[in-house]
């Protein structure tokens, strides 16, 4: 449930924070009658999201052997590690700036009254969210990372999205600073944790698809101390990518992602 509920509350806030960014700006030109067109231009996000939720599982169903199968999962996995990674690392430094580009946008928009623009301005916001998060669940779904069922995912996900939401409400209306820069960056180093996980997934799958040498199956096995399907293990593989028997090149990948991209990450918030 965790990793579920991690990726909707920061996907939620990013969008979310457009969309509230937006209707504070507007209200700031003493324009709130184009406040509607950002709520149906939100709306409009969300449905495309849950369609393409649906034609996405609809598509992985139709790979029905094991081998097709598991290059789909390893390809879905790989691309959710790298935008996880670029998300965790560089959009931070690209905030400010996205910020400013929504505030110019809405001066010329309003100026001109274009209310297609404001529409296709707040879809697009949480649209690019949206398929993220499918992205990600699809991935940790496929990893063997995932919650304990699909349930735990939908409620760890509804209740993520909802403190996305109470959130940036409680920043706009300046009943609490929230330190969203402290938020950020260890949310940041969670998913960078979470996507090394995903791509030592990605590994086992393509060794299992006899695209990549096994070399040595077993570095250690410690299933008798902490096995990564009991409770405690589900939890641990979830949020750390756990894995208690894990091959050479599985393990491999794993250390050599968190050296690298922990270093990246410290120097990238360190600024």
């Amino acid at each position: 449930m965790f990793a579920s509920f991690l990726i909707t509350f920061r996907e939620g806030l990013e969008a979310f924070l457009i969309v509230g960014i937006a209707l504070s700006y507007l209200t700031k030109l003493n324009a709130r009658q184009y406040h509607k067109y950002i709520y149906l231009g939100a709306t409009v996000g969300l449905l495309l999201s849950l369609v393409i939720a649906v034609v996405f599982q609809f598509v992985i169903d139709q790979f029905s052997t094991d081998l097709y199968r598991n290059y789909l999962m390893a390809g879905i996995l790989i691309f959710a590690t790298i935008v996880l990674t670029y998300m965790a690392i560089w959009m931070q430094n690209q905030a400010k700036q996205q910020v400013a580009d929504v505030q110019k946008n809405l001066d010329v928009m309003v100026s001109t009254g274009n209310v297609v623009g404001l529409v296709f301005l707040a879809t697009l916001a949480v649209l690019r969210e949206g398929f993220e998060t499918i992205l990600f669940f699809s991935a940790l779904m496929y990893s063997g990372m995932g919650d304990f069922s699909a349930e735990q995912a939908i409620i760890g996900g509804v209740l993520g999205l909802a403190l996305s939401v109470i959130l940036v409400w409680m920043m706009l209306k300046g009943a609490r600073k929230v330190p969203l820069a402290e938020f950020f960056r260890w949310t940041s180093l969670l998913i960078i944790i979470i996507a090394a996980g995903l791509l030592s997934s990605a590994i086992n799958m393509l060794q299992a698809a006899e695209l990549l040498p096994v070399i040595h199956a077993q570095v250690f096995d410690i299933s008798h101390i902490l096995d990564d399907r009991g409770v405690f293990g589900t939890f641990l593989r979830a949020l750390f990518g756990y894995n208690s028997s894990p091959s050479l090149l599985q393990l491999s990948t794993w250390v050599l992602y968190m050296s690298l991209f922990s270093v990246m990450w410290n120097r990238s918030y360190g600024k």
